[in-house]
């Protein structure tokens, strides 16, 4: 997935599910981290920056992202 897309999901979540989304990307790192499925908690990691920074209003979802 590229990391457009992941910060189009992200900001999806965060619309949809506010503060309650980035609660939820914490418990599926962890979970996936205990259970040993790195990629899955990599992916979320990534998304969980992107909620944060959504729902923390440093980033704005609508604004087109800019990586370097």
């Amino acid at each position: 997935m590229r990391a457009g897309d992941l910060y189009h999901l992200a900001a999806e979540l965060a619309s949809e599910h506010g503060e309650d989304a980035v609660q939820f990307a914490r418990r599926a790192i962890t979970e996936f981290e205990r259970t040993g499925a790195a990629d899955r908690a990599a992916f979320w990691t990534v998304l969980s920056v992107f909620l944060d920074d959504i729902v923390t209003k440093r980033l704005d979802p609508e604004a087109p992202i800019v990586l370097n």
